[in-house]
């Protein structure tokens, strides 16, 4: 039975358009605010919802999204918390996938078999867990694949067609391409290089491609998305919750940004059909 993120994709390209995905940290800057933020995505135009798991240490991502990590470990957020809030969510809206996104680390404390059965629980659909190599498959990949949750991997700049297919191996959902070397929000990619990436990975795989890091404009959204199958903004909604003047303003910032992506992605390949 095809995943609530195959679904979700497959409808999409039906209609011949990318999705918007987008990132926010759970319990940033506090678990009612971050709540409110997340119930309100869909409907401001996020076609599947990232939800980053807050960790010390996340390697991964740039400043933006390392801070929101900090206030929420601030407010004494946790993974228990971060599934708490899915469940919330679900109870009005079964329809928008859910993916954590974060790091092994906090998933091992908290037991790798009780995190699959209280997430799949709660209503993830997919996990991102950035610092799992395909060669740990065993760890957590494929006990979340049979658990019903998509695995969804990484690949980057670096990674060579030597590389590519052990990293699409168990891979499922999308395939996610970091389109610049570095961390998140550090720079912004250049279509034409992202654009030639995706065509060498089609190659091995007929996983949609979602396409993260530095994407932060309506007009960067719609230029990735005239080719990518997702597009997906983190450090630019992160940054309208640590720059707004009040808290309330940081969820209505979120949401406007949303608004303004999702007219970009849907935007993309009318300007060329």
């Amino acid at each position: 039975m095809a995943t609530r993120i195959t679904r979700r994709l497959e409808a999409l390209k039906a209609e011949d358009r990318a999705a918007l995905v987008t990132f926010t940290m759970a319990g940033d800057p506090n678990y009612q605010a971050s709540l409110d933020t997340l119930k309100g995505l869909p409907e401001a135009g996020a076609d599947i919802i990232e939800l980053g798991m807050p960790f010390t240490d996340p390697m991964a991502d740039g400043p933006s999204i390392q801070k929101a990590a900090l206030r929420a470990l601030k407010g004494q957020h946790t993974q228990h918390k971060t599934l708490e809030m899915v469940r919330e969510f679900r109870r009005d809206n079964q329809e928008t996938p859910i993916v954590l996104m974060g790091y092994y680390n906090p998933i091992y404390r908290y037991g790798v078999e009780q995190f699959l059965k209280d997430a799949s629980e709660a209503g993830v659909d997919g996990l991102i867990v950035v610092d799992l190599p395909p060669e740990h498959d065993s760890e957590l990949c494929l006990p979340a694949t049979r658990a019903g949750i998509d695995f969804i991997r990484l690949a980057t700049p670096t990674t060579d067609d030597k590389r590519l297919p052990r990293v699409l191996e168990n891979t499922s959902g999308f395939i996610y391409y970091v389109s610049v070397a570095g961390v998140t929000g550090a720079a912004a990619p250049t279509p034409e290089s992202v654009e030639r990436s995706i065509t060498r990975i089609r190659a091995h795989t007929d996983l949609p491609i979602a396409v993260g890091f530095g994407i932060r404009s309506a007009e960067q959204a719609a230029s990735i998305g005239r080719f990518a199958d997702a597009v997906v903004v983190g450090s630019a909604l992160i940054s309208c919750i640590e720059h707004a003047d009040s808290v309330e303003a940081g969820t209505r910032d979120v949401h406007a940004l949303v608004r303004d992506l999702a007219r970009g992605v849907r935007q993309a390949r009318l300007a060329t059909a």
